[in-house]
């Protein structure tokens, strides 16, 4: 087929289009504060064969595990897809990622002919399980974690499948919520289809699908040029999970890439076997967040679609953490995703230095609580967003999602005005970023009281004892925190807690603080007196990492002091 370079931009940007309506769709009709407010749910249009053409500007981490569930789709039900069904799974072993984020594809016919899929997976508030809200890391197998869903139909033809609906209300906590929530993602799915039928009839199908094909083909042969540039060669790189919560042993996350010609092969060998914590990532949410790694070091025109999937071979050992097998648990599977981006990236920084960023906040830590006011139900599930590292030209970013997703951390009047809690401190932490030429971000402070009687606490955090590491002479971000106040008694809380709050205790995490990029001595003194004078590091901070002397009272930078005070650091040494 011939193609038109302007309808070709069209054709693209209208599906772009369609997906981030399909995501606005979400946005104004979810019932839960995790879909609307947090934002942890994503959008995309397939092609016919189930191939990713176009994502929204959603959650990246949950979208290349599309291709595995679409897999599954079609080998469970194959020619029976029909117009008005609307296909659900959350299994992590039949393409899923955990049991919170629940999968629906519904397909789109246009002349009673197959031609494509709406795709929409939200995080859910709750399915049943163990403990409120279903994400806890100290589950030991999956079947403590909630209700486990193969690939089903939610509608047949139409038709709304009533057990199926009555099974989940049965197995949930907040009904209301969960179904309100399924039914903004089907929704959107046909918005999403309406649109893609539109563009049907205005170019017509079989023309609409060449260029669909030549949109996967294009973002492949933008791919395949750019890692073409790179030189070829094996890059290694490991990071670290604190532990899995009930030892202390550290869980490596161990990458190789390889760059042979126009392609990558990432190789997680020598990464930790599956643990009996709930951080096992399964193998689609693994290539999902290695696609994602390699996506984003490419120059921003690649479209977001499968074709640079094509040029991505991911290889993780079988019963590692990073291809389970049942019946690992998988509920706080983000973090071990996190960590591997953090691998990846580090991998990839000494592929490409001039287009990796130092280590972020280590992930977006999630506080859950759960609980019964006057007996009805409540559960938060707040995802607390951090900082990005420092980037090869410029600093770090804080209070702001990690690279990784687009979450936002639950308003503050939302959250108390919906559930027993008061927030006494939301805040960035003082001398939290890592020191370089270019700083990382600070790390964000947030504190919960509990205004019920008792409460389950899910905290899931890491960064604790193995910190952001920084690039090219940078340093590390500081570690994370975490608290527990009883009335003037504070005691230390391990990054994997579950347990139970009572009424009046305060919960605080101190998030980690972002790496630095570049040699601490290398940054500007007015940037220092700067980040002085806005509170973001103290006069003791600047002189000890930047050799830089500011006034504490004024933020007034002392040129000369500090000129001899760098000129006497950077002296070479005299031999005794």
């Amino acid at each position: 087929m011939q193609t038109d370079p302007i309808t070709f931009a069209v054709i693209k940007n209208a599906l772009d289009s369609i997906a981030d309506e399909m995501a606005y769709t979400v946005l104004r009709t979810a019932r839960s504060e995790i879909v609307k407010d947090v934002m942890d749910y994503s959008a995309a249009v397939c092609g016919r064969d189930g191939s990713m053409l176009a994502q929204a500007k959603t959650i990246a981490l949950h979208l290349g595990a599309v291709p595995e569930a679409m897999a599954h789709v079609f080998e469970r039900f194959g020619d029976d897809i029909n117009p008005g069904d609307a296909i659900i799974l959350n299994d992590p072993y039949q393409g899923g990622m955990h049991l919170p984020d629940i999968f629906m594809f519904v397909p789109i016919f246009h002349d009673d002919a197959l031609q494509g899929f709406g795709v929409v997976i939200c995080h859910h508030t709750d399915v049943g399980g163990r403990v409120p809200g279903s994400n806890a890391s100290d589950s030991t197998e999956i079947y403590q974690e909630g209700l486990r869903l193969p690939v089903l139909k939610l509608y047949d033809r139409g038709k709304p499948n009533a057990m199926l609906f009555e099974i989940i209300e049965r197995n949930v906590r907040l009904p209301d919520r969960v179904i309100g929530d399924l039914k903004a993602q089907y929704a959107a799915c046909h918005v999403g289809a309406r649109e893609i039928r539109k563009l049907f009839d205005r170019y017509g199908v079989e023309t609409c699908q060449g260029y669909f094909s030549e949109l996967l083909d294009y973002a492949e042969r933008m791919t395949r040029e750019q890692i073409a540039a790179w030189p070829d060669g094996t890059w290694h790189f490991i990071d670290h999970l604190d532990n899995d919560g009930f030892t202390d042993t550290p869980i490596p996350i161990s990458v190789a890439i390889t760059v042979e010609g126009d392609q990558l092969i990432v190789d997680y060998e020598g990464s930790a076997a599956q643990v009996p914590a709930a951080l096992n990532s399964t193998k689609s949410y693994t290539n999902s967040c290695t696609y994602l790694s390699v996506r984003s070091v490419l120059k921003g025109d690649v479209p977001n679609n499968a074709g640079v999937f094509r040029c991505i071979e991911v290889r993780a050992p079988k019963a590692s953490i990073l291809d389970p097998v049942l019946p690992a648990a998988c509920a706080a599977r983000a973090l071990t995703g996190y960590r591997v981006v953090d691998a990846m990236l580090g991998a990839l920084a000494q592929i490409v230095p001039d287009r990796v960023p130092a280590a972020g906040e280590g992930g977006n830590t999630v506080v859950s609580l759960g609980g019964y006011v006057e007996g009805r139900p409540f559960i938060i599930v707040d995802m607390i967003c951090g900082a990005w590292g420092g980037r090869p030209d410029r600093d770090g970013v804080e209070a702001i999602t990690n690279p990784s997703q687009n979450l936002s951390n639950t308003p503050v009047e939302v959250m108390e005005r919906q559930h027993p809690v008061r927030i006494e401190d939301y805040a960035l932490i003082r001398d939290s970023a890592g020191p370089g030429k270019w700083r990382g971000g600070l790390g964000i402070a947030r504190a919960y009281r509990l205004l019920s009687p008792s409460a389950s606490l899910q905290l899931r955090s890491d960064r604790v004892t193995h910190q952001p590491y920084g690039l090219a002479g940078g340093g590390c971000g500081r570690a994370t925190h975490n608290t527990l106040t009883t009335g003037d008694k504070e005691v230390a809380l391990l990054g994997k807690v579950t347990r139970t709050m009572v009424q009046g205790q305060v919960l605080r995490h101190e998030q980690a603080g972002a790496g630095g990029f570049g040699d601490p001595l290398e940054r500007a003194p007015e940037h220092v007196a700067q980040d002085v004078w806005n509170d973001k590091i103290s006069a003791a901070y600047a002189l000890r990492w930047h050799g830089v002397v500011v006034d504490p009272a004024t933020g007034a930078l002392d040129a000369e002091a500090t000129a001899r005070e760098r000129a006497c650091r950077l002296a070479p040494e005299t031999p005794a």
